[in-house]
């Protein structure tokens, strides 16, 4: 157990996800601007999917971790649920 909890993959895959959503709303909001549109589209399906395909990672990683280190296992966490909230917020704003 020496080795950094950041290395772990429910970690960093959750993270990443959330870099790539978030950077899915800020494309779409660079090329097409703020419209309301009456179908989501494909980019607006993508960004769900990796919200949602999250959920697992965030879940093993708190079963698995949080009685060996529950500091910095709450300190991922919580990391990770900014992560996400920052990108929901950044679709609401950008895009609706």
């Amino acid at each position: 157990m020496n080795e950094p909890m950041l290395r772990q993959p429910t970690v960093f895959l959750p993270l990443a996800m959330s870099l790539v959503a978030l950077a899915m709303v800020l494309v779409h909001f660079a090329i097409f601007g703020i419209v309301d549109e009456t179908d989501e589209g494909t980019a607006a399906h993508i960004f769900q999917l990796l919200i949602v395909a999250q959920v697992p990672f965030i879940a093993l990683f708190a079963f698995r971790w949080f009685a060996l280190a529950p500091r910095q296992t709450l300190f991922f966490i919580t990391l990770q649920a900014s992560a996400v909230l920052t990108d929901i917020i950044a679709a609401l704003f950008l895009t609706s």
